[in-house]
């Protein structure tokens, strides 16, 4: 049997203060320290806690060469060696290892960058709720709490010294700029109409045009810029109000201008559905229609390979193309919403995606305003 360790590995010393009860009776120092050793591994996506004994065998057995297991084990001891292949950390050739070994084998294919991939991994949510820690105290909470907050922004001469800039002239897209908010009031029964729908996802996610760079390489023109005119990011739909579109989930196909359907639902399980993809934010579940960013990350890593940068550039575009959604939805007179504190998990499920391939970054949604004003909205007052 030929083994080899997986490609990404970190490794933190986690750190676990207690009450020591033997120490405070006999007098000693009362608090007491516990040493975990927590592996961090893309490909599984889960903690696991390995033994210091287990250490030198992680840092000395080759994620590129298949060795023999016989002479790793001579190395590092047989009971190691077992252990670290059950856990996935250290991968075989043998049958019984296929999974662990195919998922590894996905994770080196996209040329991720191993911080990157650490950090996307292990920082997706699933089954996340209010009620579980994502309610946030209110600003005097806050203050009482912990003080006044840094101030909103920084001088960086002591002196006043400054070229005070002359006040801009009004122009034709202020009246849109100055519209636009984050909608939290929205109406629980309005639908969207198809053409307005048609806009949006045109104007914010369609291709404008499509040029080959080189033979079987293709590059798309959007309204919004892309780390090497890539445009990784795809674009899933969930109508739970348009006008002439059964409510369910969507792929939406940028160069046909064209939805895909995915799967169609009830109006119950698409608000059920809703409410989970954004982690139970209520005030967001209402909206229309919901739109789901998720990175092709192939795409980007292809040309930017391991490359230091290439997770920010993902992020930077769907950052471009939720403000481009902001503003065309400003434009038909309704406010829109983008979050990042969505339950990517359950958004993988509900879409069939692999997370080491697709990266669910943000969800966005618009709608038409209810009136009311049951939760705070930051709107621009004259």
């Amino acid at each position: 049997m030929l083994i080899r360790r997986c490609a990404v590995l970190f490794l933190e010393p986690r750190e676990d203060l207690d009450v020591d009860w033997a120490a405070l009776f006999s007098g000693q120092g009362a608090i007491g320290a516990k040493l975990e050793w927590i592996a961090l591994a893309p490909h599984i996506g889960d903690e696991i806690i390995v033994t210091a004994a287990e250490l030198p065998a992680l840092g000395g057995i080759s994620l590129t060469l298949w060795q023999e297991r016989a002479a790793i084990e001579s190395q590092f001891g047989a009971a190691v060696v077992a252990h670290l292949l059950e856990l996935g950390l250290l991968l075989s050739d043998a049958p019984e290892g296929a999974a662990l070994r195919e998922r590894d084998e996905v994770l080196r294919s996209q040329h991720w960058r191993p911080l990157s991939a650490t950090v996307h991994m292990y920082s997706r949510w699933a089954d996340m709720r209010v009620d579980k820690g994502m309610q946030f105290p209110s600003f005097e909470e806050l203050v009482d709490n912990y003080g006044t907050p840094p101030g909103p922004t920084i001088n960086r001469r002591s002196d006043g010294v400054n070229v005070q800039l002359p006040p801009p002239e009004r122009a034709r897209l202020d009246d849109t700029l100055f519209q636009r908010y984050t909608g939290r009031n929205f109406d629980q029964s309005a639908v969207l109409p198809l053409a307005t729908v048609s806009r949006l996802l045109q104007r914010a996610f369609g291709a404008q045009g499509e040029r080959e760079m080189a033979p079987d390489a293709f590059v798309l023109k959007k309204l919004s810029p892309s780390a090497g005119g890539l445009h990784p990011t795809e674009v899933y739909v969930l109508a739970q109000r348009v006008e002439g579109i059964s409510p369910g989930l969507y792929h939406y196909q940028p160069t046909r201008h064209a939805l895909e359907p995915l799967a169609e639902m009830a109006p119950a399980e698409t608000e059920e559905l809703a409410l989970r993809m954004v982690a139970d934010q209520d005030w967001f579940q209402p909206a229309p229609m919901l739109v789901v960013l998720v990175t092709r990350v192939e795409r980007n890593f292809w040309k930017y390979r391991n490359h230091a940068k290439a997770y920010r550039a993902v992020l930077l575009d769907v950052g471009h193309l939720s403000q481009n959604f902001y503003l065309l939805a400003t434009e038909a007179g309704m406010p829109a919403f983008v979050t990042a504190a969505v339950n990517e998990i359950d958004i993988e499920r509900a879409l069939g995606l692999d997370p080491l391939k697709d990266m669910v970054v943000a969800v966005c949604g618009c709608g038409p305003a209810s009136g009311a004003q049951n939760t705070v909205e930051m709107r621009y007052e004259p």
